[in-house]
């Protein structure tokens, strides 16, 4: 699941960009990158030594869903059991090539598929995108794209810059999907990860265009001299191949077994993968010890050949071999790898909390993958998987018998299973047998441009829920329906009339999705509670919708009281066999009434009751603890710290073992001013996993903040020990010196972080500023021009190069 492709996966969020003494704004956690930050620099900051806070850039380490710390409780929550780890490692991997041997047929097929062209280094893909040498222009940067001796490479040309050469190291996608096909570029970078650079190459519009989602908030668009190449959220490089919380990243979902970690003996990032094509492996788990069997005659005889049939799923597990790349996902924990259990590290429901990315039919509100069948009467009410429609080897279409069809549009997709509409399909279609509007799929499933992409690059999906056409009710949603996607001249009335016209009633949706409508309407909490929280519902995904929603608009932190029925409702959803529902449900009942006695003795009876159960008590608590987190953000993002500490806290009773939750809790700590209960909590999460930079960089932000600036410089320099390449570690070391004169090195570090992340504009007219100290006003002008290229509307900034300007003498470029 992919970040490039909109909203992607979530879970941690990137972290926030740095503050200047002018205050700034964090990350909005959209697509790839948030806004960046204006850091206001004032003419003093530039003439005088800094303020103390004024340097310090706050770095928030996964700002999403987070926990917190103890809580004051009349009884303590019973510790987790310890789980296992996860026994697949990236050595238990063999890659494809070695299937071939023994499924040579399975093998044959998958490689004339688009999983086996995925992806993979320039010269072993197809490239659609011209590497000619023809400049691509934004309106302050050249680009070229060109290709010479084997070697595929941008480079990126700015007014006052040298010239940035980007070989190209891997190429992703190959603009094979009908709705909306796009390739993409990696870049293998200094520090270890591979990075996607802002270069995208659209099939259908036969253009490059990079996404603006999160800074110019302009969706997907076309490179044009209208465009600033700073309006490109991978500008500079930023987000990475790999599911590393340090980045923007596309989880490892643009590959085989990719892996991406801190190694600390190298203070860098080190990136592995078997493949950038998806390969058996990603369907079929590790083949090592598969291989080493069916060698084994003994192994074979006893029918141990450690692989399992996947058409022998059950129809959950076999959409859970899809999911894995196919869905958006919340992360929960790191180091997922195939043929571990992908609910252990991430949940599929809770990306619907808050960001709500499907409307409550199951239809794309925002941007979404495939998650849609999860609405769909063919899978509630039937046995619908993925590979009922599509072959798993060719990608082909298939019948649900298995047999190959012609392609997507052929009916027998659907009439294998409702064979009445075969007979005369006219009378169901009301179209003429063999026209576009006759197909099964043209109706039920038809391409649907991502919302959250701007309609610029064509990008369109089927969202697999299976919807009956409701002209009127799509038209409420903002959704162009089957019927206005090809009838775009006849009034959405009109459309209506005839769709009733032609059949009647139509089939009610399901009780629960039109009952988040109504409760919509409610007037108090119970009413809406007796709508939407279900106990007996057995349509996972809308009744996850509806508690998500009842848990945001009606339920606040450690209220007064809340009716007796809510709370028996939430209860019974406590027992509920999905995950995401029963975790969704006791943290709900954590949040708004944990401090009430008998709300208290039933969530500590409710972990004794999952004691025991292993992988289930840990699945849990994770997402239990990711809810309270993201409530935590919720109430920090609104001002409210002492909420979010509240809340923090009980995120980080129910799971005692994540490093990264007291994090959460110090950065709110230092909003409400408590800097030693701050460095406190930061203190407790790197007693847990000392190799954190970020987290030592907050930590000696606090330090300085109460004027330890020795041990702020230590935390800083411990940051670099384990990732020499962390521009934040630079940049705050760079204003501790400053702080403690010693503005040569304070100058240097600037200079690196500036260098290390050219977007950091605050680090070039703060060494501008020390520049000027030693009077050396040409080249405080130049880092002065240097940071407005990523700042251009500092208005302080721009001043005081208009100022050094008329001092020296010097014309504007």
């Amino acid at each position: 699941m992919s970040r490039k492709k909109g909203r992607g996966r979530r879970g941690p969020r990137e972290p926030e960009r740095p503050l200047g003494a002018g205050g700034g704004a964090r990350a909005a956690g959209i697509p790839p990158r948030g806004p960046r930050v204006r850091a206001r620099l004032t003419r003093a900051q530039l003439v005088a030594l800094l303020a103390v806070v004024g340097l310090m850039a706050t770095v928030a380490l996964l700002t999403v869903r987070r926990p917190r710390s103890g809580a004051t409780s009349p009884e303590p929550f019973p510790a987790a059991n310890a789980v296992a780890g996860d026994s697949v490692g990236f050595e238990d991997f063999v890659g494809s090539e070695a299937c071939a041997a023994c499924h040579a047929a399975e093998s044959a097929s998958w490689q004339r598929s688009t999983h086996a062209a995925a992806g993979g280094a320039p010269g072993t893909v197809r490239m659609i995108a011209p590497f000619d040498g023809s400049p691509i222009r934004f309106s302050d940067a050249e680009v070229t794209p060109r290709a010479s001796g084997g070697r595929v490479s941008f480079t990126v040309r700015q007014a006052g810059e040298p010239d940035r050469v980007y070989p190209v190291d891997a190429v992703i996608g190959g603009g094979h999907l009908e709705g909306g096909g796009t390739q993409g570029f990696v870049t293998r970078h200094a520090d270890g990860t591979y990075r996607f650079l802002p270069f995208d190459y659209s099939r259908h519009g036969a253009t490059w265009f990079c996404n603006t989602i999160g800074r110019a908030g302009r969706g997907w668009v076309p490179i044009s001299t209208a465009l600033s190449i700073r309006d490109c959220v991978d500008w500079p490089p930023t987000r990475v191949l790999g599911d590393e919380p340090r980045f923007s990243n596309c989880q490892s979902c643009h590959g085989s077994q990719i892996e991406v970690s801190l190694d600390t003996t190298a203070r860098a990032y080190r990136t592995r993968f078997r493949s950038l094509a998806i390969g058996c492996e990603s369907c079929h788990g590790p083949g090592r010890r598969h291989v080493a069997l069916v060698r084994d005659s003994g192994a074979v005889a006893r029918g141990d050949i450690d692989m399992t049939a996947l058409a022998t799923l059950s129809k959950d597990a076999s959409l859970g071999v899809c999911w894995r790349c196919h869905a958006l996902k919340d992360r929960l924990r790191g180091g997922y790898l195939p043929g571990a259990g992908l609910e252990r590290h991430y949940s599929l429901h809770l990306p619907q909390l808050g960001d709500a990315a499907h409307f409550p039919d199951g239809r794309v509100r925002t941007f979404a993958y495939q998650q849609g069948h999860l609405w769909s009467d063919c899978y509630l009410n039937g046995g619908m998987t993925c590979t009922s429609c599509h072959d798993p080897h060719s990608q082909g279409y298939r019948d649900v018998a298995g047999r190959a069809l012609s392609g997507r549009i052929d009916d027998r997709q659907c009439t294998g299973c409702h064979a009445s509409k075969a007979e005369a399909p006219e009378r169901h279609t009301r179209h003429t047998p063999g026209s576009p509007g006759s197909a099964c799929v043209s109706c039920h499933m038809p391409y649907q441009q991502q919302p959250e992409l701007g309609t610029g690059i064509r990008y369109a999906r089927s969202d697999h829920s299976i919807a009956i056409p409701r002209p009127a009710y799509e038209d409420s949603l903002g959704i162009l329906g089957a019927c206005r996607g090809c009838h775009a001249d006849r009034p959405v009335a009109t459309l209506e009339a005839r769709v009733r016209e032609w059949h009647g009633v139509l089939k009610p949706r399901p009780s629960v999705v039109d009952a988040l409508a109504r409760a919509r309407e409610a007037r108090t909490s119970g009413a809406a509670a007796r709508l939407v929280l279900l106990p007996g519902e057995r349509h996972v995904a809308a009744l996850f919708t509806g508690m998500a929603w009842f848990l945001e608009q009606h339920l606040a932190p450690d209220m007064s009281s809340l009716p007796r029925d809510v709370i028996q409702r939430l209860r019974a959803l406590a027992r509920h066999d999905d995950l995401d529902v029963q975790a969704l449900a006791l943290a709900s009942l954590h949040f708004a009434r944990g401090t009430a006695s008998d709300v208290r003795a039933f969530l500590v009876e409710s972990l004794r009751a999952l004691h025991g159960q292993g992988a289930r008590e840990d699945a849990v608590r994770a997402r239990w603890a990711l809810v309270l987190g993201y409530l935590g953000d919720r109430s920090r993002a609104r001002g409210d710290p002492l909420a979010a500490i509240a809340t923090y806290r009980k995120a980080r009773e129910v799971d005692t073992r994540n490093a990264q939750i007291p994090v959460n809790q110090a950065l709110a700590e230092a909003d409400a001013g408590n800097l030693a209960a701050a460095i406190a909590s930061y203190e407790a999460s790197l007693a847990m996993s000392p190799a954190q930079p970020l987290t030592l960089v907050n930590l000696g932000i606090a330090r300085a903040a109460r004027n330890d600036l020795a041990g702020a410089v230590a935390a800083y320099r411990r940051a670099l020990s384990y990732d020499a390449r962390e521009p934040l570690a630079w940049f705050n070391l760079g204003g501790a010196l400053a702080r403690r004169g010693a503005p040569d090195s304070a100058l240097a570090s600037f200079r690196r972080a500036a260098e290390l992340d050219p977007s950091l504009s605050l680090a070039r007219f703060l060494a501008a500023r020390l520049l000027l100290e030693r009077g050396d006003a040409p080249g405080a002008l130049r880092e002065i021009e240097s940071g407005l290229r990523f700042d251009p509307g500092n208005g302080e900034a721009r001043a005081m190069r208009d100022r050094l300007r008329r001092e020296l003498g010097t014309r504007s470029p």
